[in-house]
């Protein structure tokens, strides 16, 4: 059996690792976890008992202080490895624990659903074992360096993982309401049946492959600020993201403590973020998705446009066509078996050291 080491570096993270580290332990490895402190990854992991070492926080924006933020986060957790001697290294493309596992000799596995992300050359190249969606293209693998020996596909997406068994609540409006999300409609007013909640992801302006400017995002902040017919919830990234929204925006609900995604997808009428993971979580559970992102579009979210499930918004004529109305029975994307594929995929990894590309 083996002592498989964990990192959750984002708040994505915990969601996508809850049901394979209970795989994995059921069928008798030993897990470990480590946490970055950085958006909700520790909140979400106590609430969901996913125990471990907070081990670092977030560089910011700059490549500089990302840089060095990386270098200390590395040797912090190489620490972590000799006091707690794992025999594998697992995550979706953290990349602190990549190099602490490669310089530590551990076998390492990483996931990664994004052919945008430039850090993929780093990941890619030093995992022993890559688990990607079968939509990631050929392409993107030989330019990062994964050599089909170490690739491993999986049919649906990782969104699948955590939400095929996720039966929604019937007590998260009243914790909506708690919170105040409904306060522009007053104590009362605001009725279920009625009025669209409207679920808002912003850009991840933090992150190393987002460059660019998103003047769309900016434009649907301002219709939702103007509307009163619906609620709009707006899921900052961080603190100053939060705040410089509130300010300019102050009809929109941002709440400051974490919400269970799921349940707010669930119970939202459709959600339209600027990144990539919510639209998932959205179209896979069966809810109206929109995708401002101003990047290139990811293949995985491509599929998802193919099949229906999702609709990019390119220009401010775009945003037109956004149907803000109580959403129609939609059919969730179930994979009930696919969380135990990828744990397989990721305990089968074992054996010699696979070559690796410079």
């Amino acid at each position: 059996m083996e002592k498989i080491w964990i990192d959750l570096a984002n708040s994505p993270h915990v969601l996508l690792f809850r049901p394979l580290i209970e795989i994995l332990r059921r069928e008798g490895h030993e897990v470990v976890v480590t946490l970055r402190d950085f958006a909700q990854t520790i909140e979400l992991a106590r609430k969901f008992g996913l125990d471990g070492e907070v081990v670092g926080d977030h560089g910011g924006r700059s490549r500089v202080k990302k840089a060095a933020n990386l270098a200390e986060r590395t040797w912090a957790l190489q620490r972590f490895v000799r006091r707690e001697r794992p025999t594998m290294a697992v995550s979706h493309n953290a990349y602190a624990q990549v190099l602490a596992a490669r310089a530590s000799r551990l076998l390492t596995v990483t996931m990664m659903d994004y052919e945008g992300q430039p850090a993929n050359h780093l990941a890619f190249r030093l995992a022993h074992r890559v688990i990607v969606p079968a939509s990631f293209p050929d392409e993107a693998l030989k330019r990062f360096g994964a050599n089909s020996a170490r690739v491993v596909r999986y049919v649906g997406f990782k969104e699948q993982v955590y939400l095929s068994d996720f039966v929604p609540s019937s007590n998260f409006l009243d914790e909506l309401r708690a919170a105040g999300a409904f306060a522009p409609f007053g104590e009362s007013a605001f009725d279920p049946g009625v009025h669209p909640i409207v679920t808002v992801r912003t850009p991840a302006t933090m992150a190393t492959y987002h460059r660019f400017e998103n003047p769309l995002f900016d434009r649907l902040l301002e219709r939702l600020n103007a509307r009163r017919d619906l609620v709009a919830i707006v899921l900052a990234r961080t603190d100053s993201q939060r705040e410089a929204i509130r300010r300019q925006h102050p009809n929109l609900f941002l709440p400051t403590t974490s919400l269970d995604g799921r349940e707010l997808i669930a119970a939202s009428d459709l959600v339209i973020s600027a990144g990539g993971t919510m639209n998932r979580e959205a179209a896979v559970f069966g809810t109206p998705a929109y995708t401002v992102f101003a990047g290139k579009i990811p293949a995985v979210d491509r599929a998802l446009i193919d099949a229906g499930r999702l609709v990019p918004l390119r220009t401010v004529e775009d945003l037109d066509v956004i149907k803000f109305e109580k959403k129609p029975v939609g059919l969730a994307l179930a994979a009930p078996k696919l969380a135990g594929e990828i744990a397989q995929a990721i305990v089968s990894s074992r054996g010699p050291p696979w070559p690796l590309r410079a």
